[in-house]
């Protein structure tokens, strides 16, 4: 099982380019099941859930062809509509598969997804919001089957509080739908946007994407387009930190920083200095120590769940009591004893944790348990003395796009190895 070797106390300087945003590619790459033209993706990171997608589509009998940083995806015979469990189980945005295919193919079979062990991450608002479309579905053995053989009709759907895929499933869905739709209580993620934007492009009568209420007029049919994905903001947000925790002048290109708002007005007043530029952030090295924040995470435009773990890394080098409250996730404190092993002083009651610091972080082995929670392994690593060695990367393969050539680049000493199967 490949790991990282970090050898911690080496300062980054220079350009790191942010890549294409792993959440906006999924469903963009699920809707081309809308349509049986051609449609080119630029800008899809390589990383491990976007392959995970590709073959999913595979399996539905799409076909993908990459050629220098465009992918394009074809419909093949396109009759299949089970995305099986094998598939599925690494990856909980394998369920965005489900709108599509029943609105372009009537019916669907989908494994009931996995993913990231965070916390609960029900997709029953996905289910009953589609049978409002009309949707006949039920769950057998393990996935969840779906048929509308008549099609699907428009109708006004309320989500009991806000979900991004299930935003994007229904949206997806809708847009063959007969007649309009309504959904309240949507998310308002770039991801969303970038979406519907896609999906506009193809042919979709939205509006409102970005705003909690989104008007679908349904269409007959959807065509080919070319779509360029927004570029990850929490991958972004990850190298900020990184630069505000290592950094000696690090420049984050190709992100946006509206995307950011939030994470900049926490780090703002920890008293941060971070040069905003139209599509780039500056982070020059700190002339004071970084003050203790407060860190809440709340669904866009509040600050990210995604970057939570790593605002942690973070605290454990700010001076005096940091709070970090986790109200998306009940589960996404598991990165806390692996800090911890590190040296960081943080305390847990129930949402929230207590990071006290600065404390001198030293190297050790570590084990990610999630997407997130390796990065911010990674992070402290590169502030700890000595070596640090962080199994398990899977996780971070699957979001972040050669993190440790990118860091090697800005001049960490990072390296992948692969132990062997006994050590």
């Amino acid at each position: 099982m490949e790991k990282f070797r970090i050898f911690g106390g080496y300062r980054l300087s220079g350009t790191v380019t942010v890549s294409g945003a792993k959440n906006a590619a999924l469903p963009c790459l699920a809707a081309t099941l809308l349509t049986r033209e051609p449609v080119r993706l630029s800008g899809l990171p390589r990383v491990r859930d976007i392959l995970t997608m590709e073959k999913v589509l595979r399996t539905l009998g799409e076909h993908c062809q990459h050629d220098n940083g465009t992918t394009t995806v074809v419909m093949g015979q396109a009759t299949a509509t089970h995305a099986p469990y094998e598939l599925v189980r690494t990856m909980r945005a394998s369920v965005l598969v489900l709108g599509p295919l029943l609105a372009s193919r009537r019916q669907a079979r989908v494994a009931l997804p996995g993913g990231c062990a965070i916390g609960a991450r029900p997709i029953d608002f996905h289910l009953s919001a589609l049978a409002r479309l009309g949707a006949d579905i039920r769950v057998e053995h393990g996935d969840v089957v779906a048929e509308a053989p008549r099609g699907l009709f428009g109708a006004e759907i309320a989500f009991p509080r806000v979900t991004v895929t299930g935003t994007e499933n229904l949206l997806m869905a809708a847009t063959l739908a007969r007649g309009r739709t309504v959904l309240s209580g949507c998310a308002r993620e770039p991801e969303v946007v970038d979406l519907a934007a896609m999906l506009t492009l193809m042919g979709a009568r939205i509006s409102g994407a970005g705003t909690d209420v989104i008007e679908v007029e349904g269409v007959d049919q959807l065509t080919g387009c070319s779509h360029t994905v927004i570029p990850d903001r929490i991958e972004a947000g990850t190298y900020l930190l990184a630069a505000l925790m290592v950094g000696d002048g690090v420049r984050i290109e190709g992100c946006v920083p509206e995307h950011l708002s939030a994470v900049l007005e926490v780090l703002g007043s920890a008293g941060a200095q971070v040069e905003v530029q139209p599509q780039a952030l500056v982070v020059p090295r700190q002339q004071t120590p970084l003050r203790a924040f407060t860190v809440s995470t709340q669904e866009y435009p509040g600050f990210p769940t995604d970057l939570q773990a790593q605002a942690m890394a973070l605290a454990t080098q700010a001076e005096g009591r940091s709070e970090i409250v986790e109200n998306i996730f009940e589960n996404r404190f598991q990165h806390v004893l692996e800090l911890k092993r590190l040296g960081a002083d943080i305390s847990v009651e129930g949402r929230k944790a207590v990071v006290r610091g600065p404390t001198k972080l030293q190297g050790t082995t570590v084990m990610a348990s999630d997407l997130r929670a390796s990065a911010a392994l990674v992070l402290a690593g590169l502030a700890a003395e000595g070596e640090t060695v962080v199994d398990r990367i899977y996780h971070l393969d699957r979001g972040y796009e050669t993190m440790e050539v990118k860091l090697s680049q800005l001049g960490a000493r990072i390296e992948r190895f692969n132990p062997g199967p006994f050590l």
